[in-house]
């Protein structure tokens, strides 16, 4: 696998959100705006990018490797929970109102199964600048899932769609001119997951009727 691929698997053939089905109850949660999809996505870029650089490091060296290895979950974990931390502090300083939007799910960066597995099944086991592209790319796709569920949920729930602090754009004349009001159930738990489950049903028949078309074509 080269760099380019290696970059691009997170965005669609390995997806954490849309594939592997990783992370969703953060996701599910604060994906009621654009702005906290963009803010999360960037938090995670940040852990993951850095917590894949450091892990290899450390693992790429074979006395640290023969250490580490017996305790490898709990110094993952101690790298992933320092980068959140600095995560956190940064944005109660200078972004108080994402931080007060995003809440807890800040923290639980911590323990997303997204970041410790590609600790785990990536990072630990390839050189710093694969790892490096790979947290990018993960961490990319992931904004991609994100922005894409928040964009569904904040257009049809709300009829605005909120890219960061003051900068937003209503679309209530297109509810306006079609006659109907915004459905708030899209700002409610069921509304992240009918959206969620409608995104991966699309997804899933898109790819079976890829196979199909393949399959077809060896015949």
């Amino acid at each position: 696998m080269n760099q380019k691929e290696n970059f691009l698997k997170g965005f669609i053939k390995e997806n954490p959100l849309f594939v592997s089905v990783l992370g969703t109850c953060p996701s599910l949660a604060i994906t009621t705006s654009v702005e906290n999809a963009i803010g999360m996505g960037i938090a995670v870029l940040f852990v993951l990018v850095l917590s894949n650089w450091i892990i290899s490091m450390l693992m790429v060296n074979e006395k640290m490797r023969e250490w580490i290895k017996p305790v490898r979950i709990p110094v993952f974990i101690v790298v992933i929970a320092t980068l959140v931390t600095v995560v956190e502090m940064v944005m109660h300083a200078y972004l108080v109102s994402l931080y007060e939007s995003l809440g807890v799910f800040i923290p639980l960066i911590v323990v997303n199964c997204i970041i410790l597995g590609r600790a785990e099944a990536f990072a630990s086991t390839n050189k710093p600048v694969s790892a490096i592209v790979d947290g990018a790319g993960m961490a990319l796709g992931y904004t991609f899932a994100l922005l894409l569920i928040s964009l569904v949920r904040e257009l049809l729930g709300s009829g605005t769609l909120t890219i960061w602090g003051d900068l937003s754009l209503n679309l209530r004349f297109l509810f306006d001119f079609l006659r109907i009001t915004p459905i708030d159930m899209f700002t409610k738990p069921v509304g992240a997951f009918l959206t969620f489950g409608f995104i991966l049903a699309v997804i899933t028949a898109l790819s079976n009727a890829k196979q199909a078309k393949l399959k077809k074509a060896v015949k």
